[in-house]
């Protein structure tokens, strides 16, 4: 007989989120900001020994030489030895151009305590390119005040911020204008992480390699094989190679020397759309690189631009002005095309994306 009395049985319901990822958003939140805490920790504290370090450096050279006519005699050749002995032994962030940034930064800053410690040295090295003592000031406290990145910094040096502020009569439409341009220069929480005056100053290798992004540097390894496999005398030199002026440090993707027709061949790859500004800075680069590089005997420099995205392969030769008819008539006898670059480049990027595809499709198998 069926006791009616018998209240039903109840189903136990076990009380998880529906999205299991849900419950751990409080602890990831807090593992987050843990993470990025300690590394601006960390990123704050070699700021401080690296500006330190350069504004002590750059007060001996200048008391040296201060210190009498014996020490004098060294004249320009002083930076050269000092920075050959140095790079040799800590690596080439103390070369000739970087002692010479270091006393520049001591005879601006003379007074240590005036050298701002929210600064880092890439900031001070933009700052050492604004002539005004007081401009220099006050874009060092607007810099802290603001916590401008060097992005920032170099923005607003660039689009002489200061100057415009001192001359307008609408300073609250300048200062607008000056915040809606930085609103788009977020940093990246690992952009330190890329930064090569610090990497270079903590003394790790391969610098240059971390400038690179995943997919340009695989670009790089298979275009650097493919001209050395051309056998038409490419000889590697250099990747990532830095070439600097007395404000600007510029690292060059790929360098070659051809000995069949004796000049340097630098190369530097986009993965994105061809600009204007790509192309001005790859004839700069050549223009530098026959200034700074360039040997007695050496022909003139030549640049490949490689612009690899993904809808267009575009390849551009450049040549100083005055070259033009040596390479027409000696360098394109041994250099590969533009046609023989760009299918070579557009192969490489379909066989890496399919590569990419099917290592994706393996890992979500």
């Amino acid at each position: 007989m069926t006791n009616k009395n018998r209240s039903p049985q109840r189903s136990v319901e076990k009380t998880t989120p529906a999205n299991p990822a849900e419950g751990l958003a409080p602890l990831l939140g807090t593992l987050r900001q843990l993470i990025a805490d300690s590394r601006q920790q960390v990123l704050r504290a070699v700021d401080v020994a690296q500006v330190q370090t350069y504004w002590h450096i750059g007060r001996h050279i200048v008391e040296f030489e201060q210190g009498g006519a014996q020490r004098a005699a060294y004249g320009q050749r002083l930076l050269p030895q000092l920075g050959q002995a140095l790079s040799a032994e800590f690596g080439r962030g103390f070369d000739a151009t970087n002692l010479r940034h270091m006393r520049g930064f001591y005879l601006a800053f003379p007074i240590r305590d005036a050298a701002r410690r929210e600064l880092s040295w890439t900031h001070y090295r933009l700052l050492l390119r604004v002539d005004s003592p007081e401009a220099r000031q006050w874009y060092v406290q607007e810099a802290v005040a603001q916590n401008w990145s060097t992005r920032a910094l170099e923005r607003q040096i660039g689009s002489l911020y200061y100057e415009r502020l001192l001359l307008s009569q609408d300073k609250a439409a300048v200062t607008a204008e000056a915040q809606a341009n930085l609103s788009a220069l977020a940093q990246s929480p690992r952009a330190f992480v890329r930064d090569p005056m610090m990497l270079e100053f903590l003394g790790l290798p391969n610098t240059g390699r971390l400038l690179e992004a995943t997919l340009e540097t695989a670009l790089m390894d298979k275009l650097q094989q493919f001209l050395m496999e051309l056998g038409k005398g490419f000889a590697f030199v250099a990747r990532q190679q830095r070439i600097s002026t007395e404000t600007q440090d510029f690292y060059i993707d790929l360098v070659f020397y051809n000995y069949l027709i004796k000049c340097f061949v630098l190369i530097d790859l986009k993965t994105g759309p061809l600009t204007h500004q790509d192309v001005g800075q790859m004839d700069m680069y050549v223009r530098m690189y026959d200034d700074l590089r360039r040997g007695e005997g050496d022909n003139p420099t030549v640049g490949i631009l490689l612009c690899g995205s993904k809808d267009k392969s575009v390849v551009r030769y450049s040549v100083l002005n005055g070259s033009e008819q040596l390479f027409a008539s000696k360098y394109r006898l041994v250099l590969p095309s533009e046609e023989e670059l760009r299918r070579e480049l557009q192969r490489d990027r379909e066989a890496l994306e399919i590569q990419e595809s099917l290592r994706d499709e393996g890992e979500n198998a």
